[in-house]
Protein backbone atom coordinates (compact mmCIF):
# COMPACT_ATOMS: atom_id res chain seq x y z
CA UNK A 1 0.00 0.00 0.00
CA UNK A 2 1.33 3.49 -1.21
CA UNK A 3 1.48 5.95 1.59
CA UNK A 4 0.09 9.56 0.80
CA UNK A 5 2.52 11.93 -0.14
CA UNK A 6 3.85 13.66 2.92
CA UNK A 7 2.30 17.75 2.64
CA UNK A 8 5.15 20.17 3.83
CA UNK A 9 3.75 22.00 6.83
CA UNK A 10 3.72 25.74 6.15
CA UNK A 11 3.94 28.90 9.09
CA UNK A 12 0.10 28.84 8.99
CA UNK A 13 -0.21 24.89 10.10
CA UNK A 14 2.82 25.09 12.53
CA UNK A 15 1.08 28.34 14.76
CA UNK A 16 -2.42 26.67 14.70
CA UNK A 17 -0.54 23.68 15.65
CA UNK A 18 1.27 25.26 18.50
CA UNK A 19 -1.25 26.81 19.37
CA UNK A 20 -3.54 23.70 20.30
CA UNK A 21 -6.20 24.69 17.27
CA UNK A 22 -7.94 21.26 15.20
CA UNK A 23 -7.28 21.66 11.48
CA UNK A 24 -7.43 19.14 8.47
CA UNK A 25 -5.17 19.63 5.47
CA UNK A 26 -6.80 19.41 1.55
CA UNK A 27 -4.45 19.84 -0.90
CA UNK A 28 -5.78 20.97 -4.24
CA UNK A 29 -3.88 20.92 -7.91
CA UNK A 30 -2.40 24.39 -8.17
CA UNK A 31 -2.29 25.74 -12.29
CA UNK A 32 -0.63 28.66 -11.48
CA UNK A 33 -3.33 30.84 -12.59
CA UNK A 34 -4.80 32.85 -9.87
CA UNK A 35 -6.95 35.13 -11.10
CA UNK A 36 -10.81 35.59 -10.65
CA UNK A 37 -12.29 32.71 -9.54
CA UNK A 38 -9.72 30.91 -8.02
CA UNK A 39 -11.74 30.16 -4.73
CA UNK A 40 -14.49 28.71 -6.62
CA UNK A 41 -12.65 26.36 -8.95
CA UNK A 42 -11.04 25.49 -5.62
CA UNK A 43 -14.07 24.56 -4.11
CA UNK A 44 -15.78 22.99 -7.34
CA UNK A 45 -12.64 20.75 -7.47
CA UNK A 46 -12.87 19.61 -3.85
CA UNK A 47 -16.89 19.17 -3.69
CA UNK A 48 -16.80 21.86 -1.26
CA UNK A 49 -19.33 24.79 -0.81
CA UNK A 50 -17.84 28.10 -1.80
CA UNK A 51 -19.70 29.99 0.66
CA UNK A 52 -17.64 28.11 3.57
CA UNK A 53 -14.15 28.56 1.36
CA UNK A 54 -13.19 32.21 2.49
CA UNK A 55 -10.22 34.50 0.78
CA UNK A 56 -7.88 36.16 2.13
CA UNK A 57 -7.42 39.57 1.17
CA UNK A 58 -4.64 41.71 2.45
CA UNK A 59 -5.84 45.93 2.95
CA UNK A 60 -3.75 48.45 3.41
CA UNK A 61 -5.95 51.48 5.59
CA UNK A 62 -5.28 55.42 5.38
CA UNK A 63 -3.09 55.43 8.50
CA UNK A 64 -0.83 52.90 6.53
CA UNK A 65 -1.83 50.24 9.33
CA UNK A 66 -2.53 46.64 7.01
CA UNK A 67 -6.33 44.59 7.66
CA UNK A 68 -6.60 41.00 6.66
CA UNK A 69 -10.05 40.83 5.33
CA UNK A 70 -11.49 37.13 4.26
CA UNK A 71 -14.83 36.66 2.47
CA UNK A 72 -16.12 34.10 1.35
CA UNK A 73 -14.27 33.10 -2.42
CA UNK A 74 -17.40 34.13 -4.45
CA UNK A 75 -17.71 37.43 -3.19
CA UNK A 76 -16.40 41.02 -3.16
CA UNK A 77 -14.83 42.81 -0.11
CA UNK A 78 -16.96 45.92 0.92
CA UNK A 79 -14.00 48.48 1.62
CA UNK A 80 -15.60 50.44 3.65
CA UNK A 81 -17.81 47.94 6.23
CA UNK A 82 -14.87 46.66 6.38
CA UNK A 83 -12.69 49.79 7.39
CA UNK A 84 -15.42 50.87 10.12
CA UNK A 85 -15.45 47.76 11.38
CA UNK A 86 -12.21 47.75 11.71
CA UNK A 87 -12.20 51.53 13.22
CA UNK A 88 -11.00 52.82 9.98
CA UNK A 89 -10.63 55.82 8.42
CA UNK A 90 -10.62 53.76 4.56
CA UNK A 91 -8.88 50.68 3.04
CA UNK A 92 -7.54 49.66 0.01
CA UNK A 93 -6.04 47.02 -1.42
CA UNK A 94 -2.26 46.39 -0.58
CA UNK A 95 -0.51 46.14 -4.06
CA UNK A 96 -0.14 42.55 -5.41
CA UNK A 97 3.90 43.25 -5.80
CA UNK A 98 4.23 44.22 -1.99
CA UNK A 99 2.07 41.22 -0.83
CA UNK A 100 5.03 38.72 -0.28
CA UNK A 101 7.08 41.83 1.64
CA UNK A 102 4.29 42.48 3.49
CA UNK A 103 2.99 38.70 4.47
CA UNK A 104 5.37 35.97 3.81
CA UNK A 105 3.08 34.44 1.72
CA UNK A 106 2.79 34.87 -2.29
CA UNK A 107 -1.01 36.01 -4.54
CA UNK A 108 -3.15 32.49 -4.34
CA UNK A 109 -1.47 31.15 -0.64
CA UNK A 110 -2.14 33.51 1.32
CA UNK A 111 -3.03 32.94 4.78
CA UNK A 112 -4.52 34.63 7.97
CA UNK A 113 -2.93 32.86 9.92
CA UNK A 114 1.49 32.51 9.99
CA UNK A 115 1.79 36.08 8.13
CA UNK A 116 5.43 37.88 8.94
CA UNK A 117 3.72 39.92 11.75
CA UNK A 118 0.22 39.72 13.23
CA UNK A 119 -2.43 42.29 11.78
CA UNK A 120 -5.81 42.96 12.69
CA UNK A 121 -7.98 40.43 11.02
CA UNK A 122 -11.87 41.25 9.98
CA UNK A 123 -13.86 37.99 8.82
CA UNK A 124 -17.36 37.94 7.06
CA UNK A 125 -20.05 37.21 9.28
CA UNK A 126 -21.49 34.41 7.06
CA UNK A 127 -18.94 32.17 8.66
CA UNK A 128 -20.70 31.93 11.68
CA UNK A 129 -23.26 29.79 9.46
CA UNK A 130 -20.99 26.97 8.62
CA UNK A 131 -19.39 24.09 11.79
CA UNK A 132 -16.01 24.46 9.64
CA UNK A 133 -14.61 26.79 7.14
CA UNK A 134 -12.19 26.50 4.54
CA UNK A 135 -8.63 29.42 4.41
CA UNK A 136 -5.54 29.12 2.63
CA UNK A 137 -2.88 26.79 3.98
CA UNK A 138 -0.39 29.17 3.40
CA UNK A 139 1.03 28.00 0.09
CA UNK A 140 -0.83 27.34 -3.35
CA UNK A 141 -2.16 24.12 -3.81
CA UNK A 142 -3.07 23.80 0.13
CA UNK A 143 -6.21 24.74 2.13
CA UNK A 144 -6.92 24.29 5.85
CA UNK A 145 -10.16 23.27 7.21
CA UNK A 146 -11.03 24.50 10.87
CA UNK A 147 -13.93 25.69 13.07
CA UNK A 148 -14.83 29.36 12.13
CA UNK A 149 -14.75 29.97 16.18
CA UNK A 150 -11.51 28.71 16.62
CA UNK A 151 -10.03 31.11 13.50
CA UNK A 152 -12.04 33.71 14.85
CA UNK A 153 -10.30 33.46 18.30
CA UNK A 154 -6.77 32.47 17.12
CA UNK A 155 -6.80 35.77 14.90
CA UNK A 156 -8.40 37.89 17.49
CA UNK A 157 -10.62 39.04 14.26
CA UNK A 158 -13.89 40.70 14.52
CA UNK A 159 -16.78 39.41 12.60
CA UNK A 160 -18.93 41.54 10.57
CA UNK A 161 -20.90 41.92 7.70
CA UNK A 162 -17.97 43.07 5.05
CA UNK A 163 -19.21 41.43 1.37
CA UNK A 164 -20.51 44.10 -1.29
CA UNK A 165 -24.13 44.08 -1.41
CA UNK A 166 -25.10 44.06 -5.11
Amino acid sequence: MAKAPKIQKTNAMRELERAGVAFAVHTYEDDGEHARGLGEAIAAQLGEDPGQGFKTLVTVASTGEHVVCCVPVAEELDFKAAAKATGQKSLAMLPAKDLTAVTGYVRGGCSPVGMKKRFPVVIDETCQLYDRMFISGGRCGVQLELSPDDLIAFTGAVVAPIVREE
